[in-house]
């Protein structure tokens, strides 16, 4: 079983390799689904992490259908990527109809090997899953990271098995969205992936002594800003044991 965990800072990076993850996927603004993180945060996970890194190229968040400004910048944040020697790369673009955008795509993947690339979940939004599989088989994504086509993998484990059966090892499915210490189990023996993408995620305090009582999460929830977002490396454990509990 393939363990990828996604995080958000270098804390969360580290405790991802504590906890025994196999690979991260790094990005920045979990509130709007993840976008590219900067290029000092990729530089410093790279020099201390020894998993496989593999980089959002998101420019914004809202739909996957960019314009030509926002394909440049994700052409250029891809060579920055390689400059700083990551392991892979995460993107899809689609088209106005709901489509994979294979033209894009298909030049992103071109200019992004030997790096292996990751279809992220731009696939469940598309109008047919199943020539959007063919599509990126077609254009040579390495793996699809799917919760099919639900808001969270085990609502869309059917899909997910249907999915890795007609790809019949042409390409990789990864069970993403909603994969946790509740759900992991029941997903991998229904979907019978090997590989889950998860985030484990945990919150710590502020190191913070002095907070000033006048300023409440800079207009947003109270308390927020003395917390970060962090991952638990007990948990890592803990999912990738029962994932890999399952018999098959």
């Amino acid at each position: 079983m393939i363990c990828e965990v996604v995080v958000y800072n270098i804390a969360s990076a580290l405790r991802a390799q504590e906890g025994g993850a196999d690979r991260i996927e790094l990005c920045d603004n979990p509130a709007e689904g993840g976008t590219t993180p900067s290029f000092g945060m990729i530089e410093q996970v790279r020099q201390n992490i020894n998993l496989d890194v593999y980089v959002m190229l998101r420019p914004r968040g809202g739909d996957f259908c960019y314009n030509n400004y926002e394909y440049h910048i994700m052409k250029r944040d891809l060579a920055q990527c390689q400059r700083l020697s990551v392991d892979g790369l995460v993107f899809g673009i689609l088209t106005e109809e709901g489509r994979i955008d294979k033209k894009r795509c298909k030049e992103l993947i071109a200019k992004a090997r030997p790096l292996k690339v990751t279809c992220h979940r731009a696939f469940d939004m598309t109008r047919d899953p199943f020539e959007a599989l063919e599509d990126c088989i077609e254009i040579g994504f390495d793996r699809i990271l799917t919760s099919g086509q639900q808001p969270k993998a085990l609502e869309g484990a059917d899909l997910i098995t249907a999915l890795r059966r007609q790809a019949s090892g042409r390409i990789i499915i990864m069970a993403g969205s909603g994969v946790n210490e509740k759900t992991v189990t029941q997903i991998v023996k229904q979907s019978a992936v090997e590989e889950i993408h998860f985030s484990a995620t945990s919150f710590a305090d502020s190191v913070m002594q002095f907070r000033n009582p006048n300023i409440v999460a800079m207009g947003e929830e109270a308390g927020t800003e003395f917390k970060y977002r962090t991952v638990d490396p007990n948990r890592v454990r803990l999912i990738r044991s029962l994932a890999e509990s399952v018999k098959l």
